[in-house]
């Protein structure tokens, strides 16, 4: 499965390669990966690229760190106490559905265009999901192996350090994965928006002078740490849950 995905990426840049270079053949419409290339080396001489690489990490990084704790422990709760749940649950619905990126002009006005305001963009993206998955893989664990562990002695906490949270992994880690993405849109979004430094600030300054090449080279990056990172959370899924078999 993993040569079958290399050749089928491989495959990808070569199509872009050909479409770019004898259908297209104009780099002000679409760059190609030969020029992407040239154009990340040239940045990576100047040492502007890791920069930016480095800023939108840490944004993301943090971000996502901080969100993955307080959606942890914010579906827990929801989870294990009717009225937390009675409380939050309108909440949670309501900046779920809300576009947060519509959002992202107001977070910068209160927290500047510094990287405290794009932590709060990618929070805002991440938290929700990770707090649904928790509370939806909570709630429904298994009846009978509660009652069991019931039976055999077992404390309520016990119970739910070794039922209720096992049987909440799989949904807690797909939360995880969906915020990934969401992350990842956030620091474009933030950047995109008002920075001075990062990807998202190379895309759209490439993109107001049409640099197709340099606005391909932070699309490539993101692209590529998305991969990276879901593949990383793959792994780390099928280590901590390996029961499921997935």
């Amino acid at each position: 499965m993993r040569l079958v995905s290399l050749v089928s990426a491989i495959a990808g840049l070569i199509v872009w390669q050909l479409v770019g270079e004898f259908v297209v053949g104009n780099n002000l419409f679409l760059a190609t990966p030969a020029s992407a290339i040239h154009a990340m080396a040239s940045m990576s001489q100047q040492g502007t690229l890791w920069t930016d690489v480095r800023v939108s990490g840490e944004e993301f990084i943090i971000g996502f760190l901080i969100a993955s704790a307080a959606g942890i422990i914010v579906g827990i709760g929801m989870a294990s106490a009717k009225s937390v749940a009675a409380v939050a649950q309108p909440w949670v619905s309501g900046f779920y559905a809300t576009p947060i990126v519509a959002l992202a002009p107001l977070l910068i006005l209160w927290f500047g265009i510094g990287v405290v305001s794009k932590i709060a963009v990618v929070f805002s993206l991440v938290v929700f999901p990770v707090i649904i998955n928790t509370e939806a893989g909570i709630n429904p664990a298994g009846r009978e192996l509660i009652e069991a562990a019931h039976a055999f002695g077992a404390t309520q906490s016990e119970v739910f350090k070794k039922v209720s949270i096992p049987a909440a992994a799989p949904y807690v880690l797909t939360g995880l994965r969906l915020g990934i993405g969401r992350g990842l849109i956030g620091v474009v979004v933030g950047e995109l928006i008002g920075a001075n430094a990062g990807l998202g600030f190379l895309i759209n300054n490439a993109a107001q002078v049409f640099n197709m090449p340099d606005l391909s080279v932070g699309l490539v990056i993101f692209a590529i740490a998305g991969i990276a990172l879901t593949a990383g959370f793959k792994k780390l899924e099928q280590r901590i849950v390996h029961w499921q078999g997935v």
